[in-house]
């Protein structure tokens, strides 16, 4: 059966990327990790990932400049703790209701905490454009410590949470939903796993615990 779809004006996209960007420009010093940096990478492989698996391309370039929002509300949050917002920036920029509630469901379907195998392709689409994020060699060394600023956390929590979340996936073959960007990019994603894996295995030996301790708060561990 066909889905019907309503195509979303290039100017509505437009006006959320606009707000978006300034709401990202306004609050820079707080989204050191999830800042426009982050959203325009995800946007523009988001979309490049649903040009090639027949996901609503509009649909989901708005979906992929709104999902991490809630990091504007709060620290260390949810997907759902955005849900307010997002839906307050598409409604202003003249999204029609039922895109805003496609929308939102597209974005928590992408979680990857909670995503599983058979999600719609236009969340497929924006998670493999997400987990690339996180995948990229130089996002452990360039950002993980702005990801430990931004949200509070130690960076024994962020090794679990990477671990704990993304490891289950790798180990059951949908990492990456689009079987080009799997061959592309999950030497890269087993790399980063693996790395995150020693980390917590590490953290466990006193000595290391020290030497973060002697570093200083940005390495806290506990």
């Amino acid at each position: 059966m066909m889905r019907t779809r309503t195509r979303i004006p290039r100017s509505v996209i437009a006006d959320v990327e606009r707000r978006v960007r300034r709401l990202c420009e306004d609050l820079a010093a707080k989204l050191q990790f999830h800042g426009w940096h982050h959203v325009s990478f995800v946007r523009d492989k988001s979309v490049h990932f649903a040009e090639r698996n027949g996901a609503a391309c509009d649909v989901v370039e708005v979906a992929a400049l709104v999902h991490d929002l809630n990091y504007m509300v709060r620290r260390n949050s949810l997907p759902t703790d955005g849900a307010a917002l997002r839906r307050k920036v598409l409604f202003v920029s003249g999204v029609a209701m039922g895109d805003i509630d496609r929308i939102e469901q597209i974005v928590l379907e992408a979680e990857m905490r909670t995503r599983h195998r058979d999600i719609s392709l236009e969340a497929q689409a924006l998670s493999d454009a997400d987990t690339l994020f996180k995948a990229l060699p130089v996002t452990p060394v360039v950002l993980a410590h702005r990801y430990l600023q931004e949200n509070g956390i130690t960076l024994r929590e962020l090794a679990h949470k990477i671990v704990g979340e993304q490891v289950g996936k790798a180990d059951d073959g949908y990492y990456f939903y689009d079987r080009e960007a799997a061959l592309m990019y999950s030497k890269w994603a087993e790399a980063n796993l693996s790395l995150w894996k020693c980390i917590v295995e590490s953290l466990d030996d006193p000595c290391v615990e020290e030497l973060l301790t002697a570093v200083g708060p940005d390495a806290r561990v506990t």
